[in-house]
């Protein structure tokens, strides 16, 4: 994976601690306790927040008896929200160690330290032993690891005989243009993404099968044109809350992620498989 020192160039991570500034200007100061259901417009960066959440609960029909492992998982959202809706036991993956802390003190609040488990680290580096789990998830942090041999290797290693993956990413469209393939690089810390074909290819040379790929570009590319109509709405009220330069830090970036999907060389697909 990239290390942290280059992940920390993209704007949406600079200044992971919005979120208290965020949830106290709804009401709930540090010391109160909280529901995943409270911070779910919050503590959620990949697109469509709950609604893809709910999409893996049902593709992977999660249940209390499930241990999941999400890889990328950023402030704690997806995982609470999947402990807290479906009772299953979630090992949240975190490169970023001030994500990962915010994260820890986010699922204490909404009293599920049981339920999720906070573990900061790279996945090219974690350990299989003892490791048996039902399903991976992921969004959106695949396409920060360049190595995806090793990235689906380790996946099938770790999960279960019949265990699934559930991973929304992007991928390749088209021949991208050098502004593209800037933003991509120095934005987004993507330096490398497949086509749908070659994510398929891989997938099939580390053991998946039952393979689906769900093409997911109009819907993303729909989400992050109204994100980013909405920020510029609201833009005064993000200012009042955050300042002037995370403002103009998460506006430039909302801006380069709607570049990219509309020159149309950028795809996003959902992507499930089974360990065979």
């Amino acid at each position: 994976m990239n290390n942290v020192k280059n992940i920390k160039r993209m704007k949406l991570y600079r200044h992971p601690e919005r979120i208290y500034s965020e949830l106290e200007s709804i009401g709930y100061k540090k010391d109160i306790p909280l529901k995943a259901a409270d911070i779910s417009s919050f503590d959620q960066y990949h697109y469509l927040g709950t609604e893809a959440v709910d999409d893996a609960i049902g593709c992977l029909n999660v249940c209390s008896k499930n241990k999941l492992i999400e890889i990328g998982s950023g402030l704690g959202g997806p995982a609470r929200y999947l402990a807290e809706k479906t009772g299953c036991h979630v090992t949240a993956l975190e490169l970023q160690s001030d994500l990962n802390q915010i994260a820890c003190s986010l699922t204490e609040r909404c009293n599920l330290s049981e339920s999720v488990d906070h573990l900061c680290g790279d996945i090219l580096d974690f350990s299989e032993q003892g490791a048996n789990f039902d399903a991976v998830v992921s969004w959106l942090s695949f396409l920060h690891i360049q190595d995806r041999v090793a990235l689906l290797k380790k996946c099938y290693s770790i999960l279960k005989p019949g265990g699934k993956i559930f991973i929304e990413d992007y991928c390749k469209r088209g021949e991208f243009g050098r502004q593209e393939l800037k933003i991509l690089s120095e934005d987004v810390q993507c330096s490398y993404l497949p086509t749908a074909e070659e994510y398929k290819g891989q997938l099939i040379e580390n053991g998946f099968t039952k393979i689906e790929l769900v093409d997911k570009t109009a819907c993303w590319s729909n989400f992050v044109k109204e994100r980013l109509d909405k920020f510029i709405k609201n833009r005064n009220c993000y200012v009042k809350i955050h300042g002037v330069e995370i403002a103009e830090e998460m506006e430039d970036f909302y801006k380069k992620i709607l570049q990219l999907f509309h020159k149309g060389n950028l795809g996003g697909l959902r992507i499930t498989a089974v360990k065979g």
